[in-house]
């Protein structure tokens, strides 16, 4: 009898040690802010299947009009908008360096901008919604990516407004949004790409 009180101390012991090791190691990520990267890469492997990629649209007929008076500033400091870009195909991707999903899909989104920055008429607005722009900067720069990103200047207007990040639009040539996808995904896919291509021509 006395062994099995032993045992059972014991075991409540080992269990009080590992819930202490595990909430020690979860407030240790919050605290220092590695959460965002650890659910982050967990995110990664799941887009990694294939499972989860926008819908490409089989009509664009009837699709809304873009609202192009959105305003934001390039790495220069020059503050620019969806007009510079009309007549592109305007892929728009709104994120922030503490969302765990937009830093899931940014490699995707990173590889599909690498196999088309020279198309001719397609251009990548990434929005970065950081409060401190340096930190979407310093991101970029320590994952090795090239996007061209911005920083928001003003209120996103309504046409764009998501409560969910990463949102992700495709704007055609004649300032229609022909795809709109809240959350994350995987983009890098032929099919993707083929739909940007074709939109463009």
């Amino acid at each position: 009898m006395a062994d099995e009180s032993t045992k059972k101390q014991n075991r409540w012991r080992r269990s009080l040690i590992e819930w202490g090791v595990l909430i020690s190691i979860v407030l240790f990520l919050y605290l220092t802010g590695l959460h965002t990267q650890v659910i982050g890469t967990l995110q990664r492997g799941l887009l990694a299947t294939g499972l989860i990629k926008p819908d490409i649209p089989e009509q664009i007929d009837g699709a809304a009009s873009a609202n192009l008076d959105f305003y934001f500033k390039d790495e220069e400091g020059t503050v620019r908008s969806l007009k510079n870009f009309e007549g592109d195909v305007i892929f728009m991707n709104i994120w922030a360096t503490w969302c765990p999903p937009c830093i899931a899909e940014m490699p995707s989104i990173n590889s599909l901008y690498e196999d088309l920055k020279y198309e001719d008429g397609i251009s990548f607005v990434m929005v970065s919604v950081d409060e401190d722009f340096s930190e979407a900067q310093n991101f970029m720069k320590s994952r090795g990516f090239d996007l061209p990103i911005y920083h928001y200047r003003t209120k996103v207007p309504g046409t764009y407004q998501s409560r969910e990040i990463p949102t992700t639009y495709v704007i055609s040539p004649d300032s229609k949004i022909v795809l709109e996808k809240r959350g994350y995904a995987k983009y890098n896919t032929d099919e993707f790409k083929g739909f940007l291509i074709d939109l463009a021509r």
